[in-house]
């Protein structure tokens, strides 16, 4: 459950690490447009892995509330070059891949990603599964209500923590079914959820233990933060830090951030709590 095997390297979850964001989207919701060119993208991972990143996630379709659809090749076309340059500039780094499409997936560890990222955890994709399984990397499945297209007009839940964790009791056997071992889940805060509903979330996150597998947790900038402070996104990294550390004791064992500093400084801080 705490250790994950990335292109033939344990990762031991047990002490909490850091997934880096890197959009290489025009128009993501806090980042957009920032990583164009291949300097940009260079030091912005050097930074990351300075700052202690274990892991960079690499997205080329923006999933924020609203975004605009694009195809699989212009998807393909955006991340293609730039999986390329990580791999011949940081030829250790464990690149995961942020997609729901399993051509890209594909393309993508065999070029030498380690992780895919799935925020629709193979619902808009019916061979997203059957890819994970021949391929056998770690899977992140994300709890998603509807597209990001329309997720957020109108998420409506019976229970918002029984039914995420009903969801992925069912994805899990699916994908155990298949031979897929290193599952790790995500419940998706700001996808398909009101404020209150990511609170109870995050409140309840220490029942999703309950499911065996290791616990992503992308909190990191969004409006579940900032709009109750009212403040922008830029002015959101002390909301963040302080939701990440409520994520890390109630069992988190990845956060997934814009900025790694102040994770890493986070989980510092928890362990020596948890030390005590």
């Amino acid at each position: 459950m705490k250790s994950i095997n990335c292109n033939g390297t344990l990762i031991d979850l047990t002490s909490p690490k850091i997934m880096g964001i890197l959009n290489i989207t025009p128009d993501s919701f806090f980042d957009g447009g920032k990583y164009n060119n291949s300097t940009a993208i260079i030091n912005h991972v050097e930074k990351m892995l300075s700052e202690g990143a274990t892991f960079v996630d690499v997205g080329a379709y923006s999933s924020r509330p609203g975004a605009i659809h694009i195809s699989e090749e212009e998807e393909l076309e955006r991340i293609s070059s730039v999986i390329k340059l990580l791999v011949k500039e940081f030829p250790h780094l464990l690149i995961s891949v942020d997609t729901f499409r399993s051509k890209i997936a594909n393309y993508c560890i065999n070029e030498g990603a380690s992780i895919v990222n799935d925020i629709s955890a193979g619902n808009l994709d019916s061979e997203m599964f059957a890819t994970i399984a021949k391929l056998q990397v770690p899977y992140i499945i994300m709890h998603m209500q509807g597209k990001p297209q329309n997720m957020q007009a109108k998420p409506i839940y019976n229970d918002v923590v029984k039914d995420v964790l009903f969801y992925f009791s069912e994805k899990i056997n699916k994908l155990r079914s298949l031979g897929i071992n290193d599952i790790i889940t995500d419940v998706g805060f700001g996808f398909g959820k009101t404020v209150d509903q990511n609170y109870q979330l995050l409140k309840h996150l220490e029942l999703f233990k309950k499911l065996e597998t290791p616990s992503l947790v992308g909190l990191s900038r969004k409006s579940m933060l900032f709009k109750p402070l009212e403040v922008s996104q830029n002015n959101a990294l002390n909301a963040t830090t302080s939701a990440n550390t409520i994520a890390l004791l109630n069992g988190a064992n990845i956060l997934r951030v814009h900025d790694v500093k102040e994770a890493v400084e986070a989980i510092k801080i928890v362990e020596l709590l948890n030390k005590n």
